[in-house]
């Protein structure tokens, strides 16, 4: 072992999508979205309500698939 995360050799620890229904509104996808790539939840909050009000319907299919087939 021979660096800080306790792993030998020099590949980074694989990171994984999680829902997370700690934070969660409905099924924790945004949160989960928003914690993979390190923004605000907010952020991804608006970005689906602002494409679902502007006529892009699959926002809410791609949520609810999300949130069916992750965890």
């Amino acid at each position: 072992m021979n660096n800080i995360t306790g792993q030998s050799g020099g590949t980074p620890p694989s990171r994984s999508f999680r829902l997370d229904k700690g934070n969660a509104k409905v099924f924790g996808v945004c949160a989960g979205i928003g914690n993979y790539f390190g923004i605000d939840t907010m952020l991804v909050r608006i970005g689906f309500v602002a494409a679902t009000l502007l006529g892009f319907g699959s926002p809410v299919l791609i949520y609810l698939a999300v949130a069916l087939i992750a965890d």
